[in-house]
């Protein structure tokens, strides 16, 4: 595993001093090698015996052992020492970028992996079938985050799964009036903190739902509320290619989870083949 991906898979769970160290070895990971456990501290204002610490407790015998970790990595890296993010109109640097972008999508996947055991998958995926067969699975998302609880619903109801989606605040606090012991609601929220998702939430445990939550992987309102939380990493510098890593890390995810969803389940894979053919044939002239 790349250590780049261990430390950003780790990051959010770290002290204040272990993320400054991690968010310096992130954003200078093409210089570290010319930097001492010394200089690294010296150059965070730490002790060294801080920086000795985060390597060890990285699982790493030292920082020698981290450094050069770093360094293969770096070579293994899309175009050696040339910026991750520079890009030109000619189509070799295009191709660079395009290249250097599915490498960071994919860290985000692994990352995401790494912080999602698959005992809380299996637990997810067992939650939400056992309330396809008795019960409903109420699903809600604002903004961007409805794209992907939209989608969710769709699979899920393909499978046979009856799913309660909505998009807006007032109308499924209405539906969870109607949720019992056994339903599950999806709640989907890259950054945790809409004070209705938290009241729904709430008023849905009151009714002994199970609440499962897909957020980042940081601390935050909704997921303190969850029975089971997903979480998705993905940490960059530009504002425009951190997004890009959420959405795919989170997509990989769920794709995931549909797919335990569908198999070792004769029934739900029956019925999603049924589905696709009632589909197939709406579709024909």
């Amino acid at each position: 595993m790349s250590p780049l991906v261990k430390i950003r898979s780790e990051r959010d769970r770290m002290s204040a001093v272990e993320r400054r160290i991690a968010d310096f070895i992130l954003e200078n990971a093409q210089l570290l090698r010319d930097y001492s456990s010394q200089q690294l501290a010296n150059a965070l204002g730490i002790s060294q015996s801080s920086v000795v610490k985060f390597t060890q407790k990285l699982g790493y015998k030292g920082y020698p052992d981290l450094k050069y970790s770093v360094g293969e990595a770096n070579a293994r890296a899309d175009n050696g020492d040339a910026p991750e993010h520079a890009a030109s109109a000619d189509g070799e640097s295009a191709g660079v970028f395009a290249g250097n972008l599915w490498r960071r999508k994919s860290e985000a996947e692994e990352a995401t992996r790494l912080i999602n055991p698959a005992q809380t998958i299996e637990a997810v995926a067992a939650a939400i079938g056992q309330a396809g067969q008795n019960g409903k699975v109420f699903i809600i998302g604002l903004g961007e985050d409805d794209i992907y609880a939209r989608g969710f619903a769709l699979k899920l109801s393909l499978l046979g799964i009856l799913t309660v989606h909505n998009f807006d605040t007032a109308r499924m606090t209405a539906n969870v009036s109607a949720a019992s012991a056994g339903d599950v609601l999806l709640v989907f929220s890259e950054h945790g903190n809409h004070q209705a998702l938290c009241k729904i939430a709430r008023y849905f445990r009151e009714r002994r739902g199970q609440v499962i939550t897909v957020t980042r992987h940081t601390a935050n309102p909704l997921r303190t509320l969850a029975d089971i939380a997903l979480v998705v990493s993905a940490h960059d510098e530009l504002p425009y290619i951190q997004p890009l890593l959420y959405q795919s890390a989170l997509q990989h995810l769920l794709d995931g989870l549909f797919v335990l969803l569908c198999e070792g389940h004769d029934d739900r894979h029956a019925q999603l083949l049924a589905n696709l053919d009632r589909i197939q044939l709406m579709l024909e002239p």
